[in-house]
């Protein structure tokens, strides 16, 4: 079992909760500080020239530029967590903004877990979309329209067997 998960770790495809090394969290990478910034527009960049890549097959680099808007994504919530939370009881509009700037970096989270998802799924690799897909599913929960949609993958790989419809009864 081991073996068979260490591929997946080795490729950055597996969730991961342990902090970026502090070279990580200094130099965003080059794609960030070509865009402008380390910010909410900069990972959206990325986001789009993933798109870009994956529309013209380039998967490798797809792949390359979505991991990088997911890493970025992480960072930036954090970072704005951080700083809402130095200025509680302080300043209101501080922790208002970083909070908003915090969902919008969850929100660029999703979407690249999604986006990674369909690639791997694209690429015959079901079982590596699966981490991404759950991470959508507790980020959002699923009465989100995304959360929905990411476990409807699941369903789809065979991950999960019981379909689930908002609102349904149980």
């Amino acid at each position: 079992m081991l073996a068979a998960t260490l591929p997946l770790i080795a490729s950055g495809a597996l969730a991961q909760k342990a902090a970026p090394p502090a070279a990580a969290v200094v130099a965003p990478g080059p794609d960030a500080a070509a865009s402008g910034g380390f910010d909410i527009s900069a990972v959206q960049k990325l986001l789009a020239r993933g798109d870009a890549a994956a529309a013209a097959g380039n998967l490798a680099e797809a792949r390359r530029l979505y991991d990088q808007a997911r890493e970025a994504s992480k960072r930036l919530s954090s970072f704005y967590r951080s700083i809402s939370g130095a200025f509680r009881g302080l300043d209101a509009r501080i922790p208002r903004e970083m909070d908003d700037k915090g969902r919008q970096a969850l929100d660029l989270l999703t979407q690249a877990n999604m986006r990674l998802a369909a690639l791997f799924r694209r690429e015959g690799q079901p079982e590596v979309a699966v981490p991404l897909l759950v991470e959508v599913v507790a980020a959002l929960t699923p009465a989100s329209d995304l959360g929905r949609r990411a476990y409807q993958q699941l369903l789809e790989i065979g991950f999960v067997s019981t379909p689930y419809g908002a609102g349904a009864a149980n």
